[in-house]
């Protein structure tokens, strides 16, 4: 039978074997994930990723695969933490597996800023998405500028910290992450907040109206640009089969997908966005095998 056929921009990937300890590890973070999605055992599903981040904490010199391992961990973990309503726990968890602010990969810490922002606590993640952001090591990163726009949306301006707002828009970070259109339309989001903010209180109802109106469409582009970034982690070399790494994708799009009410209105448009993902993920991973296994 020959090799099945595929896209031209799409390159087979050979993956290095595992060791025997990073195959249980999978194993186990299969497992949590299980627990998490099917049977909505949510202690069991965190305790099983404490348990595989202290193994992966003590395995020695980490490589890409135990990298995304552990990140994979993570990401269940805060997942499961969230169900369980611990949601103050969330960020010390991370951080005692990856010890410092500014190492925290960023589709973690992008999980952590919208999880804080959800229970109105966007001042827990502050100094740690300052941080992360102003490392060197962080700035060519894929998710620099997702968490730099999350970072502004949900924590600095719901802690109405507008000066920092635009510290961050105009100088190094923002210089080195936006275009200059950006850069504008976000200091004029900022400048809204300001007017808002001085507005008198008898106007409330009004400014909260504007503000859901607003935040709506921002809320949009920022999941549709996450949903882009894991597309693009999904398809790049890893350590991980298509099975692993669709199982990864399985968790974040639940996440973002069942956790969602299909009964508003405003759910509709998100839900076309991963509609339209999911099919971008099969064409590229899936689709070209199928039709091979059929022909």
């Amino acid at each position: 039978m020959s090799r099945p056929q595929v896209s031209d921009d799409f390159t087979p990937i050979f993956n290095p074997p595992l060791s025997s300890t990073q195959t249980k590890l999978l194993d186990m973070l299969e497992d949590a994930t299980e627990q998490l999605m099917l049977y909505k055992n949510f202690d069991a599903s965190f305790h099983m990723c404490d348990r595989g981040l202290e193994s992966l904490a003590h395995a020695g010199e980490e490589d890409v695969s135990r990298g995304e391992l552990k990140a994979g961990f993570c990401i269940v973990g805060i997942q499961a933490l969230a169900e369980l309503n611990q949601w103050p726990g969330v960020l010390a968890w991370v951080l005692q597996y990856y010890e410092h602010q500014d190492e925290i990969p960023a589709k973690i810490l992008q999980m952590c800023i919208l999880l804080y922002s959800k229970v109105d606590q966007p001042a827990a993640v502050q100094e740690a998405a300052r941080a992360w952001l102003h490392s060197p090591s962080n700035c060519r990163l894929d998710g620099f500028r997702t968490v730099a726009e999350l970072y502004l949306l949900h924590v600095l301006l719901p802690l109405g910290r507008t000066d920092q707002a635009r510290e961050l828009v105009v100088g190094q970070v923002g210089s080195a992450t936006f275009t200059e259109e950006q850069r504008q339309t976000a200091l004029d989001i900022i400048e809204e907040e300001e007017r808002e903010r001085n507005m008198p209180d008898v106007n409330a109802d009004c400014r909260l109206s504007a503000d859901n109106g607003s935040t709506q469409g921002s809320l949009l582009s920022q999941v549709e640009a996450l949903l882009r970034l894991t597309y693009r982690r999904l398809t790049s070399t890893s350590g991980f089969s298509l099975l692993h790494k669709l199982t990864l994708a399985a968790v974040i799009l639940y996440m973002l997908l069942l956790r969602l009410d299909p009964a508003l209105p405003s759910s509709f448009v998100w839900i076309s966005k991963l509609h339209q993902l999911l099919r971008q993920m099969w064409n590229v991973m899936v689709a070209p095998y199928y039709r091979a296994q059929k022909d």
